[in-house]
């Protein structure tokens, strides 16, 4: 089943490398235009998306009016929120760039994280578009046997659940 993987526009703490999960954050001049540019280029198919603030206004910029869902948030990082990279723990970051073990502290597991995404997309029953975050599309293609940390605004379109079809990344 093809599904468009759309990573919402970019935000002041992408920007900054700070830890985004569940706070609710808008997106930057950069983010809507990078949403704004999206716009002709996504197919007309159902279309989904977190319930946070970034997602939504990523879809309605590229000219959709999603069904939001709490399934595809980015993962809770709990006390780590809106810390810098370079300030993490090593052992917070090795897990995050392994994508294996991560569990903060009054946060998400990643197994949990995963299971909330996956049962999500397993319930699909047709192609649709996805607006969504980073930690969903990257658990996402290693779910297909790929890794990748993608940049805001960017798009992955994947045969759910065998392989990537393509990846539309942002200009610029």
């Amino acid at each position: 089943m093809e599904l468009w993987l759309v990573r919402h526009g970019e935000t002041l703490w992408n920007r900054e490398g700070r830890l985004l999960g569940w706070t609710d954050l808008p997106l930057t001049p950069e983010g809507e235009a990078q949403a704004r540019a999206l716009k002709g280029l996504l197919p007309p198919l159902p279309a989904y998306s977190s319930d946070l603030l970034r997602a939504l206004r990523t879809a309605e910029l590229a000219g959709f009016r999603p069904e939001a869902t709490w399934a595809l948030r980015e993962i809770h990082f709990g006390a780590l929120e809106g810390a810098p990279w370079e300030a993490l723990e090593p052992a917070y970051k090795e897990a995050l760039l392994r994508f294996q073990g991560f569990h903060p502290p009054g946060g998400e597991s990643l197994e949990d994280f995963q299971e909330r995404v996956f049962r999500f997309l397993e319930g699909l029953k047709a192609p649709a578009l996805l607006f969504t975050h980073g930690g969903v599309v990257r658990a996402a293609l290693r779910a297909l046997g790929e890794d990748g940390l993608v940049p805001p605004g960017s798009v992955l379109v994947v045969d759910w659940p065998r392989r990537v079809l393509d990846r539309l990344l942002p200009q610029g």
